[in-house]
């Protein structure tokens, strides 16, 4: 008798066949002839139907005794978020959130008990919290050793295991075999100076569109976007840890390549995670394209600029100043202005470039400076106030929403400080807190960008007109403002 095989089954099992990416991070396969389990792309000879189970997570995989396949190695899958509780938790625990704290700092952390946050993880996941954070670590453990040249004992301790005993333990139990023993004898070319990764994405990928999008905005001593070299760098302040990372593009692979300053090695995880959400690695554009193609204007812009993303940030705080030094000015002149915040208040750091010479004052900072001191820069004494006040409500713990949170609110906490609107909440919860539905609405440039539709008949957008249209748009509005600001 044939076991029972469901219609989700038969689709995953389709996807594995025709090696889709589109399905790379949403489910992997565990194949019980070998006891091995793979990302939908993995180029091995595609095992038959009955050989396969289906998981939604490694950690599931691991937890049903498979272990990962040293060929397709999903570690560098990207990963399958949703705008849920779980997955917002999940998203903390693969930074790192268990490698210091205990399940029941985390539990309080997310506004849960620590029995609730369990239940929540095993209903979505399948595994415990714990077992969670052993699988991140492990595949993080995994990538390092077949990417870098970092010695094991800084492999462990960047992977969030407490001693090389326990790394070791449990990697050989988990996967059958010793950390040593996957380590590749060509190991890519590394310099003295950096440490090179890599992260998978879902193609496709707007990579120039995207420099392009930073490049008006990068503030100067912070960041630089060498749009000849078609790469992105940046100082980095991280956990009391001081570097740079440069970022760039390898398009016949699907993957970004990183190059980060060896004094950053203790702070690979959390630092990958931001990396991830700056560059959008995690979207999946066909499933974003299929929703936004229904709109007529909009599916002429993906027809140009397919695999289009929405720049995150690095750190929050600093792409919330920058919105709010953007405040009725041109993008030019607010990079102009965030370039001279960064270079009086920034504390001086030396990197491989010239251009790369501070880092963003902290929020502790600039709440201590008086309004006069910030409106050197050149902004009015109103906007300094905002900026100040900010810095305090940042410094407080403000920006540290708890998971699951809805946009709603965070608009709502944001609009309620001085010198906040909606453009600005809406911006912020777009670019730093990565609300996929973010949408503001008040955008001159939106409203022209839909106003240009040849299919309107209105002279000009109102913004009423335009959160109307963008209902259809929802719940990824905020590719759609990407792609009517592109349009421009």
């Amino acid at each position: 008798m044939q076991p029972h095989i469901s219609a989700q089954d038969h689709d995953f099992y389709r996807a594995l066949a025709a090696k889709d990416a589109r399905f790379d991070g949403v489910f992997f396969a565990g194949i019980t002839t070998t006891g091995i389990y793979c990302r939908p792309i993995c180029r091995v000879k595609t095992p038959r139907q009955t050989s396969c189970v289906f998981f939604s997570s490694q950690a599931a995989a691991e937890a049903a005794g498979f272990r990962p396949c040293l060929r397709c190695r999903p570690e560098l899958a990207p990963y399958n978020l949703q705008q849920n509780l779980a997955h917002a938790i999940w998203q903390k625990i693969s930074a790192g959130a268990l490698n210091e704290a205990s399940v029941e700092t985390l539990a309080e952390q997310v506004g849960l008990s620590s029995r609730q946050l369990r239940r929540v993880m095993l209903q979505e996941f399948g595994v415990s919290p714990v077992e969670l954070a052993q699988t991140q670590r492990l595949l993080f453990a995994k990538k390092l050793i077949q990417e870098t040249k970092l010695s094991m004992t800084e492999i462990a301790f960047a992977s969030g295991f407490g001693s090389v005993r326990r790394f070791n333990a449990l990697f050989e139990t988990r996967y059958k075999m010793s950390p040593a023993s996957i380590r590749r004898t060509q190991t890519p070319t590394e310099s003295q100076q950096g440490i090179s990764l890599r992260l998978a994405y879902r193609p496709p990928y707007a990579w120039n569109q995207l420099l392009a999008y930073l490049h008006g905005r990068a503030m100067l001593g912070l960041e630089q976007v060498d749009l000849q070299q078609a790469c992105y760098r940046r100082s980095v302040q991280l956990d009391g840890k001081t570097g740079w990372v440069e970022v760039s593009h390898a398009a016949d692979k699907q993957q970004l390549l990183l190059h980060i300053a060896p004094s950053l090695s203790s702070v690979l995880l959390p630092l990958l995670a931001r990396i991830r959400q700056q560059f959008d690695v995690e979207a999946n554009p066909i499933v974003i394209a299929q929703h936004l193609q229904q709109d007529l204007l909009l599916a002429q812009q993906m027809s140009r600029t397919p695999g289009l993303r929405v720049p995150g940030s690095f750190d929050a705080f600093e792409l919330a100043i920058r919105a709010i030094l953007g405040q009725q000015v041109s993008v030019a002149g607010a990079t102009t202005v965030a370039g001279r915040l960064v270079q009086k208040f920034g504390v001086s750091m030396q990197s491989p470039w010239q251009g790369i010479s501070h880092h963003f004052p902290s929020p502790d900072c600039l709440a201590q400076l008086s309004v006069e001191q910030i409106a050197t820069i050149g902004v009015p004494k109103t906007r300094a106030a905002t900026i100040q006040q900010f810095a305090a409500f940042t410094a407080a713990g403000g920006l540290q929403f708890k998971p699951g949170i809805s946009l709603h609110e965070v608009i709502r906490i944001l609009k309620a400080l001085p010198g906040i609107g909606e453009w600005t909440a809406q911006y912020i919860a777009m670019r730093a807190l990565r609300f996929s539905n973010a949408f503001p609405a008040g955008d001159l440039g939106l409203q022209k960008a839909v106003s240009h539709d040849p299919s309107q008949t209105a002279l000009r957008c109102t913004e009423k007109q335009l959160l109307q249209r963008a209902e259809a748009w929802s719940p990824w509005r905020s590719y759609a403002a990407l792609l009517l600001w592109q349009s421009l």
